[in-house]
């Protein structure tokens, strides 16, 4: 990873550094969140972990404390956070172009193997298909631990932090929702800003990033302004019946992808009410649909592919789930990327260093109260799958195991157990 010195010092402060990772190609980009995109099971949550040990740890594309950043950034958006923080990461490595490929790469199988059900694929049911989603359930455990340890260590030195991290922790325990989340990365922010001094937050702190090929603050503007006429105009266009079931059908994915905080599972009630209740799917086949999209690999949003290709008018098929696909990511691709270069010049700022420090630690709270609800009440049913859980986070701790290993490894633990009975 490069380092650069940028040349404008804050309120008399000294130069300070800017971290420019090595501009990576969309075909280097690609095959990474292709592999992450067959791989990355166990939901958002499970997905950051994943993002993490690959491209932080593994690949050193970038810091813990900019990796972080990102991920704030993204909780505080609407739409697909470990999509939008894997959509910024091509943009931050590859411009444009690697922005688009991490989004098809990390995308596609999920999308496929969802259209594909549409269309009557077996999807994995009792004995040994169970077996395996229970493996893949212990393995989101093992993954989500393993990232909020690596991050605590970086990201939540001294008492301060360790301390704000546990109010989030705290918060969350009390309060379950998106909106608890908002507010315990802002109340992170805040608690940095009042008790973190500058010497305490800029020891060993990472220097911020920079995109490569990096957006001007007014093309950021822009895109988010983009996205804001989308979500007024698509509803009015619908309304004077231009663009017939298609711009219907994008329509109401556009608008349950921008209007949506928290990701995963919230989209649901938004698309439940535009699709189920247009009549454009059944009840049975939704909560069909729903049931497969957790056994496969990637955002939980490409159910958006399966209700795209499922919908009883047309376009449906394959064009009825790439409207939908497109329809349902685009405005949390618009606003990350628009907010990208306001955020990253905002994180340089003299005292904005002390906020994002509390932030980053209470970014660790989220994903630590995440890690015990609900990736550990749903994934931990029994001693054996406490015992197995733990030899995958053992597996990837210890002994640096590559994350693919350990996805074979609990996939055919989890089959046999299926086909035993245990």
């Amino acid at each position: 990873m490069a380092v650069a010195a940028a040349h404008k010092g804050v309120s008399g402060m000294e130069d300070q550094r800017v971290e420019r990772p090595d501009r990576g190609s969309a075909r280097e980009i690609f095959l990474v969140f292709l592999r992450l995109g067959l791989t990355s099971f166990g939901g958002p949550i499970a997905h950051l972990g994943y993002f993490r040990t690959e491209l932080v740890e593994n690949r050193k594309w970038l810091s813990d404390a900019a990796y972080a950043d990102l991920v704030a950034l993204c909780q505080f958006l609407p739409g697909p956070a470990s999509s939008q923080t894997g959509f910024a990461l091509g943009l931050i490595r590859g411009g444009w172009a690697g922005a688009l490929a991490a989004w098809i790469g990390f995308t596609t199988p999920s999308a496929i193997a969802m259209i594909l059900f549409a269309y009557g694929a077996a999807g994995l049911d009792g004995g040994i298909g169970a077996g395996v989603i229970a493996g893949l359930k212990g393995l989101a455990v093992a993954i989500v631990a393993h990232a909020v340890l690596g991050m605590g260590r970086n990201l939540c030195q001294g008492a301060t932090r360790l301390s704000i991290m546990l109010a989030a922790m705290v918060l969350l325990g009390l309060w379950a929702s998106p909106i608890a989340q908002l507010l315990a990365i802002a109340l992170g922010g805040a608690l940095g800003l009042a008790l973190i001094s500058d010497g305490e937050e800029s020891a060993g702190e990472a220097p911020p990033f920079r995109p490569a090929g990096a957006l001007r603050q007014s093309t950021g503007i822009a895109l988010i302004a983009a996205a804001g006429a989308i979500l007024v105009a698509t509803p009015l266009l619908v309304g004077l019946g231009i663009g017939g079931h298609a711009m219907a059908l994008f329509d109401a994915f556009y608008r349950a992808g921008a209007l949506v905080f928290g990701g995963g599972h919230v989209v649901l009630p938004l698309l439940e009410g535009s699709v189920v209740g247009a009549g454009w799917v059944s009840a049975q086949a939704f909560l069909a649909g729903y049931g497969a999209v957790q056994a496969v690999p990637g955002p939980i949003f490409t159910f958006a592919a399966y209700l795209g290709a499922a919908n009883s008018l047309p376009p449906s098929g394959v064009w009825g789930a790439m409207i939908a696909l497109v329809g349902i990511f685009l405005p949390g691709c618009l606003l990350v990327a628009g907010t990208l270069p306001l955020w990253d010049r905002l994180r340089r700022w003299e005292r904005a260093r002390a906020i994002l420090a509390g932030v980053n630690a209470a970014v660790v709270g989220v994903l630590a109260q995440a890690l015990y609800d609900p990736v550990f009440l749903s994934g931990i049913l029994s001693p054996l799958d406490f015992a197995v859980a733990s030899g995958a986070f053992l597996a990837l701790t210890a002994y640096r195991a590559p994350v693919w290993w350990v996805v074979v490894g609990m996939i055919v633990i989890g089959g046999v157990r299926g086909a035993i009975g245990l």
